[in-house]
Formats: structure tokens, sequence, C-alpha cells
């Protein structure tokens, strides 16, 4: 109502190629090819006689190009374009049958601990099975000789080895530049993946490790959980702002730079973040970005790519908070045509300990198949990048993770922005 009562006021009629500019607050013709003085000379313009309506047709189209001309010209250079990450799921390839898991789903700890009872005593500690998975966990967790905890002392027992991915194809792209996973300078030798578009050469290790772990398949526990607990909370929100655009569409020399945000999701009504909401940057005491690792990059066609680098970004979930170093990564985000949201992956090494820490952080492993020592002793025998200048090991497992993210303000300190000599 306020709208068509401003539309009304201004002398227009709602819908009558018009449209509100929220940003101005005010009427506008809809359209890229007007001006402000369009109407008044196509009134003054003469009709023609029907013989003479084809070459009037033409005089007007040449008129109204050239009014757009200098608005186009004029357009805004040197813009930002900014995106707070909402969606980051690890990149899993799911067959309907499991045929990628030849062995079937790998078996939990709370299964290697109940199976190590005798019949009495599994009676005795479960109540014949009704007490749940979560609620015996800090008993199964404590089967090492000593009572230790397994999941933060994994070498104490040897359990059998992990059921791992043995299938042909997974999602992710060739990260060290070989047909045949072959050893290179930075690489340990690896089976390679085929894509399911057919693009051979896939490396993802991170795949291979946890995509026979049920609670890792898409729609498991820890992924879901992870996610759901960044949306209530705001914790670990990565934001992703894109500097030196002259095109948002097209532009082969932009500047990819990654930060975490201090505020929690602006939240429609069913839960979706809102496009184009305000996030203030986390910094340190002396108001400097705690993160901000920037790679370069290009814009085609709307796709934003950049070049490959060592990345550390915020992570959260499964009340575990981190700040994982991405070796080499690189980042793809396909902008959506209205600009509001854009999805992509972002693929590189991840340190195995590293994920080996958040996996033994993680509450539920029982109800989510994981077995830490088993995974510990896989993560480490799997890991394809970076190898460890004395063993020789490899020390990063190559990975993938499919991102969605909405078009946001990356909010900077002032104190920052006015010494760059921006405005407030």
């Amino acid at each position: 109502m306020i709208r068509m009562r401003a539309l009304g006021a201004a002398g227009l009629a709602p819908g009558a190629g018009f449209k509100y500019d929220r940003r101005n607050e005010k009427a506008v013709p809809r359209g890229r090819f007007w001006s402000s003085g369009m109407p008044q000379i196509l009134k003054n313009m003469p009709r023609p006689s029907l013989p003479h309506r084809t070459v009037w047709i033409a005089c007007v189209a040449a008129a109204v190009l050239a009014l757009a001309a200098p608005a186009e010209a004029a357009g805004p250079k040197n813009k930002t374009l900014g995106f707070v990450v909402r969606d980051w799921f690890t990149s899993i390839y799911n067959s309907k049958f499991l045929d990628e898991c030849p062995e079937g789903i790998a078996i939990s700890n709370d299964e290697y601990w109940w199976r190590s009872l005798s019949p009495a005593e599994r009676a005795n500690k479960t109540d014949n099975g009704l007490i749940q998975g979560l609620t015996r966990l800090p008993t199964a967790f404590k089967r090492g000789p000593n009572g230790e905890n397994v999941c933060f002392n994994p070498t104490v027992v040897t359990d059998p080895p992990m059921r791992i991915v043995e299938g042909k194809y997974s999602y992710g792209v060739n990260l060290d530049g070989t047909t045949d996973g072959q050893a290179t300078p930075k690489t340990c030798q690896h089976e390679k993946f085929t894509h399911p578009d057919g693009t051979p050469g896939i490396d993802n290790q991170m795949y291979r490790l946890v995509g026979c772990v049920y609670g890792w398949r898409k729609g498991g526990l820890p992924e879901l959980n992870a996610h759901e607990g960044r949306r209530t909370s705001g914790l670990g929100m990565t934001l992703i702002e894109i500097t030196g655009v002259d095109d948002a569409r097209n532009d082969d020399d932009v500047t990819i730079t990654f930060y975490r945000s201090v505020d929690q999701f602006a939240l429609d009504g069913a839960g979706k973040p809102l496009s184009f909401s305000s996030y203030n940057i986390d910094t340190e005491q002396d108001g400097k970005p705690r993160y901000g690792d920037s790679l370069k990059g290009k814009i085609n066609d709307g796709v934003v790519t950049t070049a490959r680098g060592d990345v550390r970004l915020p992570f959260y979930g499964n009340y575990n908070f981190m700040h994982p170093a991405i070796k080499d990564m690189a980042l793809k985000l396909e902008i959506a045509a209205d600009g509001t949201s854009a999805k992509g992956q972002v693929t590189g090494y991840y340190d195995a300990d590293e994920f080996i820490y958040y996996v033994q952080g993680m509450t539920g492993h029982s109800s989510t198949a994981d077995d830490c020592p088993a995974m510990y002793v896989a993560a480490h025998e799997l890991a394809d990048g970076y190898p460890d200048p004395k063993t020789g090991a490899c020390t990063h497992l190559s990975s993938s993770f499919d991102v969605t993210a909405y078009a946001a303000f990356v909010i900077h300190p002032k104190q920052e922005r006015l010494t760059a000599g921006a405005k407030p």
C-alpha cells in the first residue's frame, strides 16, 4: 500500500512501465534504455502516416539507444561483491545401493565395544539393548587396556581396518595435475577417481575416508548437526568479499578475500538467510582482521574462479571451533543471475590431523558409525598431500566441499575504512 501511494503521489501508475527503487526511495521507469527526458521526447514527436511508420520506429529506437549510451558508459567501476557462506558440506558421491562401499558401512566404536562383551555383560551394560547409543557413549569410549578413551588416545588399541570407499566416482577436481596419481614433490602416490560427468583424474581422499561412514553420507548426523549449529549460533561463519570488480558478470582481474563474521545469520520467517544483510568482520584487539587471506581470481559469465593458495578459514561444527588452513585452496562460485545468492565448491588439501582432532571432539560417534582408532590409521594411510620432510609420509587429504552463499554487505571496522580512505 505504501508503495502504491508513493507511485500515485509521483503521478505514475503502478505497474505501467515503472518500478520502485528501494535504495533511492523513488519510482523509476522499468528497462535499461530509458532517460528522464524520454517521455517528453516521445510525446512531442509527430505520429507518421502508415507508409512511413517503419522509418519512425527506427528513429525512436535510435534515440533511445543514443540516450542510453552515456548511462552505460558511466557505469560504476571497482565495485565490491560480498557473500556470507550458509552451507558447507563435504562433497559425497552416494550411489543408490552402496556400490562404492562393497564391504558395507563402516563399523562404529559402539559396535566394537558391545561385541567385545560377553552376552551377560552386554545385557547388563545395555539393559538388554534398551540404553541408547548416545547414553552409553562415555562407557563405550573407555575401552582402552587401562580404561583410556580410545578417541582421545586412538593408538592404544588396534581395531580392524576401516571400511573405505572403493568406487570409481567422486566429486572434486584434479589437484596434483597428474592423470594416474603418481607421486610428485607435493603429493604421495594414490588412486584417482572419475567425476560423475566423466572427467578423469579427480583427487578426493577425504571422500575415500568418510564416504562409507553412515554419518557422513548425505543427510548424515555430523554434517547436518554442524550445519544447524552454525545457523542458530552464528559461529564459524565465513564471509567472502570480492573486490576490484568492474563487471559483476565478467571481469578477468578480481581479488577474493575470506573473513569471519561476528554476527549471526539474518533469517527470514522460514529460516533462510536474507540476501544483502550486513555482517561485521572479526578483528583482533588492534582492529586488524583475524582472518583475511586473499586469492586472485576472475569472473566469467557470473562464475567466480580463483587461483590456488593457502587459506585459513573459520569453522564451527558439532561443538568444535577450529580455523583450518586449507593448502592449495581454490574457490569456484556461480553467482545467480539476480545476484542474491551463489553456489559452488571449495577444493584443496585438508590437514589429516586437524580433521581427526575434529572427529575426536565430536559428540555422537556411536550413532554416526565413527571409530576413532580405525579412522586415525586410515586417514594417515590415505593422505596424499604435503609429505613430512622427515618421514616422507603425506600429511594432508585432498578434499572437496560444496558451499552455498547469500549476497551480503561485508562491514569493516570504521577505523580501517577511514585509514583506507573510504567513506564510513
